[in-house]
C-alpha cells in the first residue's frame, strides 16, 4: 500500500507521457544535449566528434557534378517560369542527386550526411526551389523510410529506381486539420480482401503542403489503419499511424493541382485519394510494421532535421554575409563605402557572427549523425535556431542593400532566399512550436539524466519493480540535485566554474562560463519537473528554458569547431562574437525563466514547499549580478571586417557557396567591384589628399578629377585606369533591374464627357 501510495503521488507529480509521446522520446540518441542537462558536462565526449572530411569521391562530386547543376540555374528565369529547366531536371536524376545517401549497391552515391549536407548548401547558395528539389528526397520521405525499415523486396525494387530517378517521391503528411498535430491525421486506410482473397488496404486521405507532389511518381503516405475483421491478427481494431507506399497510377489518386507558397517555383501541392486499394505489402517494412508508423517518423525527422532545412539556412546566412560584405565596400554614401559607417557596422558584426555560429552548429550536428547519433533535441534546437537566424541575417542584407535589394529582377541576389525564409520557418515544425514545446518540453524528459527513467519506474505495471527502480534512480538523481544547487551558487559568485578542456587563454573562459550556466540550466529542469503535465501549457516558461539550452549548444558547437579548425587567430572575432551573444542570451533566458516561474501551476502542497526555493534562486544563481554581456562596439567592428576586409576568414565565410566569376552575373561582378574598389582606396586618399593641398578642386566632374590628379603627379595614368575601372564596376553594382512598360493608365488622357444637361 505504501509503495502504491509513493508510485501514485509521483504520477500526479511528474508529467504524464501519453503512447505517441513516449515513441517520440525513444526515437533519438541523447548526446552533447544530455551532458548539458546533467550541468557537468564532459567536454571530451563533444571533442570526440571528429572534424569532417570529404572523400575524393565526395569531392569530386562538389567540384563536378554540384558545380554544373548550379551553372543551369538562373534564378529570375526559373521564377518567371515557375519551374527549373528540364535540363536541370534531367541532370538531377541522371546524377544521382536524389539518392545521395541511398547505399551503391542500389545505385545510390552511399554518400555522408555531411556530404548531404554540403550539396543542399551549396545547391541552395544558387536557387532555393532547386535546393528542394534535392534535399526532400533525401531527407524525411520514402527513400530513408524504405532504406531503414523496408523489405528485402521493398529496397531490391525502390531504391535503385528513386536512386536514379525513375521514380520521383513525395512524403504526404499534413492535412487541413493535421499540420504540428500529426497525430491527429484523418487519413485513413481499411485492411480489406479483395475478390481473390488477398488482403489489401482501402485508403481514403486528403493532404495539402507535400513537396513534389504534383510531379511524384510514388507516394509515401502516412494514415491511421484500422483492421476491424483481424486479418491482420494482432487482436485489435485500430492499428495506429502506418506508413505505405502509393504508386501514382493507382485508381483513385488526385494530383496535379499546385500550391504557390511565397511564389518560390518548387513544385509543391496537394493530393488526394479516395478508395484507393494498395496491397498489404506495400506497407513500408511489410504487414509486420502496420502501426509503427509514428515511430518511423520520429527517428528519422531525428535525423531528418539536422539536414535540410539547417544546409540551406546556412546557405542562405553564408550569402548574405559575404555579398554584403562586399557591397558594404562597394557602395558609397557622402564619399564614403557604407560598410564604415557604424549603424552598418553594428549589423555586419551580427551577420558575420551569426553565420560562423550557424554554420558550425551545422558542421558539428551533421557530424554527431555520421557518427551514428540519431541527435531529436540538437536537431530541434538547429531547424528552430538556424532559420530564425537565416531571417536575421537575409533582412540585415536587405536593409544594407536597400532598393537595390528589394527591385525585382536577374540582378537581385536576395530575393530568392528572401521569399523563402516563410517557409523555412513554417515546414518540419513549425517554429513557435518547436521552441516552445519540444527543445525544452520533450528535452527535459529525453535529455535529463534520470527523469525518463523515473517515468518508466512510476508506470510500470509492476508497483514492486517499479518502486525499486524509482528508488534506485531517486538517489543519484537528488545528489545530482545538490551538487547543481552548490556549483551554482559556487559558479554564480565568479560568473564561471569547473575545468576547461583546453589551455588557449583565448577561449578557456568560455567553457567555464557554459559550465556555470549548464549547471544552472540543470537545476532549473529539475525544479520544472513537479509542474508536471502543466509543462506543456506553461509554454513561454518552456520557451525560456529552450532558449538557455539552445544557446549553450550554439555556444558548444562554435568552440567545438574553432578547435577542430586548428584555432585560427583570425577567426577568433567572429568566435568571440558568437560564443559571447550565446552566453547572454543564455544567461538573460534563465533569469526570465526565474522570474517567471509557474507557481500558479503547482498543486499546492509542492507550491508551499518550493516557495522559499523559488524565492532565493535569483539571488543564488546571480549572486553578483549579470557576467554575460552582448558584444561590444569594438567586437562588433571587428566581426565586421572578417567579411568586409579581403582574407581567410572572408574566404572561410563564402566556403561552401556557388561563387561564378563571370562578371555577367550578379554575384561575378560583385566581386570584382569588391576587388577593384578595395584597391582603389588607397587612391582615393590620395585624391582626398590633393584637395587638401589645394592642388585639386573639390566637386570637378570624375573624368576630369583624375585627369588633373595625374597631370599634378598625384596618379600614375595605371592607377587613374584602376580608379575609372572600380568606378564603372560601382556603377553596375548599384544599378536596379527596370523594365519597358506599356503606357501607365494613369497618362493617358481622361475621356471627354458629353455636359451635363441643366435641370430646369
Amino acid at each position: 500500500m505504501i509503495r502504491k501510495a509513493i508510485l501514485g503521488f509521483a504520477r500526479q507529480v511528474m508529467p504524464p507521457i501519453s503512447p505517441s509521446e513516449k515513441e517520440a522520446l525513444e526515437s533519438g540518441t541523447v548526446g552533447w544535449d544530455g551532458e548539458l542537462m546533467s550541468g557537468s558536462p564532459d567536454w571530451k565526449k563533444l571533442f570526440a566528434i571528429n572534424k569532417p572530411e570529404f572523400t575524393k569521391e565526395e569531392q569530386a562530386f562538389l567540384d563536378g557534378p554540384v558545380e554544373d547543376l548550379c551553372k543551369m540555374l538562373n534564378n529570375w528565369e526559373i521564377q518567371k517560369n515557375n519551374d527549373l529547366p528540364k535540363e536541370a531536371w534531367d541532370f538531377i536524376k541522371s546524377q544521382g542527386f536524389m539518392g545521395l545517401e541511398i547505399p551503391k549497391e542500389y545505385g545510390g552515391k552511399g554518400f555522408s550526411s555531411q556530404t548531404h549536407s554540403a550539396v543542399v548548401m551549396k545547391v541552395a547558395s544558387r536557387n532555393t526551389a532547386a535546393a528542394v528539389t534535392v534535399m526532400v528526397p533525401n531527407s524525411l520521405g520514402p527513400g530513408e523510410l524504405i532504406k531503414k525499415y523496408g523489405t528485402k523486396e521493398q529496397k531490391d525494387f525502390y531504391l535503385p529506381r528513386l536512386a536514379n530517378g525513375t521514380e520521383v517521391p513525395c512524403f504526404a503528411l499534413t492535412e487541413p486539420d493535421a499540420g504540428s498535430d500529426a497525430m491527429s491525421i484523418g487519413a485513413r486506410g481499411v485492411v480489406v480482401k479483395n475478390d481473390k482473397g488477398e488482403l489489401e488496404i482501402e485508403l481514403n486521405w486528403e493532404k495539402r503542403y507535400i513537396t513534389l507532389a504534383p510531379v511524384a511518381t510514388l507516394l509515401g503516405l502516412a494514415f491511421k489503419l484500422e483492421d476491424p475483421d483481424n486479418l491482420l491478427g494482432k487482436g485489435k481494431r485500430d492499428l495506429g499511424i502506418t506508413v505505405a507506399l502509393v504508386p501514382r497510377e493507382s485508381a483513385g489518386i488526385e494530383i496535379g493541382d499546385r500550391h504557390q507558397p511565397m511564389d518560390m517555383p518548387f513544385m509543391n501541392g496537394p493530393t488526394k485519394g479516395k478508395n484507393v486499394r494498395i496491397p498489404v505489402d506495400n506497407i513500408i517494412g511489410g504487414k509486420d510494421s502496420a502501426g509503427r508508423g509514428w515511430r518511423m517518423l520520429m527517428e528519422c525527422l531525428a535525423v531528418g532535421r539536422s539536414l535540410s532545412l539547417p544546409a540551406l539556412s546556412t546557405a542562405g546566412a553564408k550569402m548574405a554575409s559575404y555579398a554584403t560584405g562586399s557591397y558594404s565596400r562597394v557602395r558609397k554614401q557622402f564619399s564614403t563605402a557604407v560598410g564604415k559607417f557604424q549603424g552598418v557596422e553594428e549589423v555586419l558584426g551580427r551577420m558575420a557572427g551569426l553565420t560562423y555560429m550557424m554554420n558550425a552548429a551545422r558542421t558539428a550536428t551533421v557530424q554527431m549523425v555520421d557518427q551514428g547519433e540519431r541527435p531529436a533535441i540538437p536537431s530541434a534546437i538547429l531547424k528552430y535556431h538556424l532559420t530564425e537566424n537565416m531571417r536575421k541575417t537575409v533582412n540585415d542584407a536587405m536593409d544594407i542593400h536597400g532598393g537595390k535589394a528589394v527591385s525585382n529582377g536577374p540582378n537581385n541576389i536576395f530575393a530568392d532566399s528572401y521569399r523563402g525564409i516563410p517557409i523555412s520557418i513554417t515546414v518540419e515544425g513549425a517554429n513557435i512550436l518547436t521552441r516552445n514545446l519540444i527543445i525544452f518540453g520533450q528535452g527535459l524528459v529525453r535529455s535529463h539524466p534520470y527523469l525518463l527513467k523515473e517515468l518508466n519506474a512510476i508506470n510500470d505495471e509492476n508497483p514492486k519493480r517499479g518502486f525499486n527502480t524509482l528508488v534506485k534512480t531517486l538517489i543519484p538523481h537528488v545528489w545530482n540535485s545538490f551538487k547543481n544547487t552548490v556549483k551554482t551558487a559556487v559558479y554564480g559568485i565568479t560568473g564561471r566554474g569547473g575545468k576547461a578542456p583546453t589551455k588557449d587563454k583565448a577561449t578557456k573562459g568560455y567553457y567555464k562560463k557554459i559550465n556555470r550556466l549548464a549547471a544552472a540550466y540543470a537545476l532549473m529542469a529539475d525544479l520544472s519537473a513537479p509542474l508536471g503535465g502543466n509543462m506543456k501549457k506553461e509554454e513561454r516558461f518552456s520557451a525560456r528554458l529552450a532558449d538557455v539550452s539552445s544557446n549553450l549548444y550554439l555556444a558548444s558547437c562554435t568552440l567545438w569547431r574553432f578547435e577542430k579548425d586548428g584555432r585560427p587567430k583570425e577567426a577568433l572575432p567572429l568566435v568571440h562574437w558568437a560564443v559571447q551573444n550565446c552566453l547572454h542570451q543564455a544567461e538573460q533566458s534563465l533569469a526570465e525563466a526565474q522570474k517567471n516561474y509557474p507557481k500558479q501551476s503547482l498543486p499546492l502542497p509542492l507550491r508551499l514547499a518550493m516557495a522559499p526555493v523559488l524565492a532565493v534562486l535569483p539571488a543564488l544563481t546571480f549572486p553578483t549580478g549579470f557576467h554575460n554581456h552582448k558584444p561590444s562596439d569594438q567586437l562588433d567592428r571587428d566581426a565586421a571586417d572578417c567579411i568586409r576586409e579581403p582574407g581567410p576568414i572572408r574566404d572561410q565565410i563564402g566556403d561552401g557557396l556557388f561563387l561564378p566569376k563571370d562578371i555577367n552575373e550578379p554575384l561575378g561582378l560583385l566581386a570584382e567591384a569588391f576587388t577593384k574598389c578595395v584597391e582603389a582606396e588607397p587612391l582615393e586618399r590620395k585624391i582626398g589628399a590633393g584637395i587638401r593641398q589645394k592642388k585639386l578642386v573639390a566637386g570637378t566632374p570624375r573624368a576630369e578629377m583624375l585627369a588633373k590628379a595625374v597631370e599634378a603627379g598625384l596618379l600614375q595614368q595605371s592607377e587613374a585606369d584602376l580608379m575609372k575601372q572600380a568606378d564603372a564596376l560601382r556603377k553596375a553594382v548599384v544599378a536596379v533591374d527596370a523594365f519597358p512598360q506599356a503606357k501607365p493608365a494613369a497618362v493617358e488622357p481622361a475621356e471627354k464627357s458629353k455636359p451635363a444637361t441643366p435641370k430646369v
